[in-house]
């Protein structure tokens, strides 16, 4: 396995900077805040005065319909994009607007994209130990080995994704859903304090979305989890809480019945399946 060619790849997108002890501070507000946050391309409003907050620990689904801001709602979080105005905020210390990805990475703050990103010529195992959270520069990573503390967690990232039995197997030849379940262990092997999901049972089957409802609902409270989706079947089975976006702004917010009756969502999805027949 060439693994310097798989590392300089430039399509894998991986944080592998994000410390075990976040420096975030959460004692006086939430975990990620942002205010009045307005992104514009080329004179279109991609996010329009966005205001929205999440708490430590929380699990909180975003839905929209199609062209809604989520995707750029991540971006921004993540350093990607840059609003044109407006506050984010990670705790009560770290202006996010200010800093850039690796940066916003090394705080705590993991993203998973819709398609599974992992090395597919290195085991299950392997992936695992290329994400913890100790030094990636490549010699280091290629003679570093590992203690008993590493293995175990490693260990217990494998139960927690229910990929005990394929540790030793390439990554290549896991089914869709388990390439997803791995990357979101690649993600918890640097012990995020925020865990961006976008569309994670996008392909699934109803075993394996079953599968991905305990493993989201089981980070929650370890983790701040925000998950992006359409499959409201899927939303409705970890919904504690549901933000609608339309538009680039919050819609409505509440429980998956308070949203699912509110006459402005029902107006806003059925006028995009109007559209789309």
């Amino acid at each position: 396995m060439n693994i310097l060619k798989e590392l300089a790849n430039r399509d894998r997108v991986f944080d592998f900077l994000a410390p075990a002890d976040s420096p975030v501070d959460v004692r006086h507000g939430p975990i990620l805040y942002m205010e009045n946050v307005t992104v514009s391309f080329d004179g279109f409003k991609a996010i329009d005065n966005l205001n929205l907050t999440i708490d430590d620990g929380e699990l909180r689904c975003i839905i929209g319909p199609n062209g809604a801001g989520k995707t750029t709602m991540m971006d921004i979080i993540t350093g990607k994009t840059r609003p044109d105005a407006g506050q984010v905020w990670f705790g009560t210390r770290h202006d996010l607007l200010t800093m850039k990805e690796p940066e916003i990475a090394h705080l705590g703050i993991g993203r998973k994209f819709q398609k599974p990103t992992v090395f597919e010529a290195l085991t299950v195992f392997e992936n695992l130990e290329l994400a913890m959270s100790v030094d990636k520069r490549v010699i280091p990573t290629l003679t570093a080995r590992l203690n008993g503390e590493m293995r175990d967690r490693i260990d217990e990232v494998l139960v927690m994704t229910g990929l005990v039995a394929q540790r030793h197997q390439l990554a290549g030849i896991l089914s869709h859903g388990q390439k997803q379940w791995l990357e979101i262990g690649m993600l918890i092997m640097q012990r995020p304090r925020l865990l961006l999901v976008d569309e994670p049972v996008a392909g699934m089957t109803e075993q394996e979305m079953e599968r991905t409802a305990e493993l989201l609902t089981g980070l929650a409270g370890k983790q701040s989890v925000v998950v992006v989706e359409h499959d409201m079947g899927f939303v409705r089975s970890i919904a504690r809480k549901v933000t609608v976006l339309h538009q680039g702004s919050v819609l409505a917010e509440g429980s998956m019945d308070q949203v699912q009756s509110d006459p402005r969502v029902i107006e806003v999805y059925l006028g995009e399946s109007e559209e789309a027949a």
